[in-house]
């Protein structure tokens, strides 16, 4: 199936958004940026850069398990690679800073379309 056009980066936003409704995977998303994000700094800074290679088996394993295991859907990556990597950081700080549920309430209603 063709990935979906969005019109902004604003309403692929509300749809990565949507395709995270499940706290749970919220949670493992949060997980895997962080060890993500740990598993490129910590072997730059102690000179073992070729470990920080593993990022993306740590990060994207904790998503993916969370769409697969607990949405039931297709992760936004698969069709949206920047968009999507950029919205996991951004759904990250959202939680990190306790705005997300607030944001969450502002959606519109799903439309239920595929990736």
């Amino acid at each position: 199936m063709p990935a979906k056009n969005f019109v902004s980066y604003e309403e692929f936003f509300n749809f990565y958004l949507q395709e995270h409704s499940q706290p749970a995977n919220r949670r493992l998303h949060a997980i895997g940026t962080s060890l993500g994000l740990l598993t490129v700094i910590v072997p730059l800074v102690i000179g073992h850069p070729l470990y920080a290679l593993a990022w993306p088996v740590v990060a994207y394993g904790f998503a993916w398990t969370g769409h697969f295991l607990i949405e039931g859907n297709k992760p936004a990556s698969f069709g949206h690679p920047f968009w999507s990597f950029i919205s996991d950081f951004r759904m990250v700080w959202l939680m990190l800073t306790g705005r997300l549920e607030d944001r969450l309430a502002q959606l519109p209603a799903q439309t239920g379309e595929p990736l």
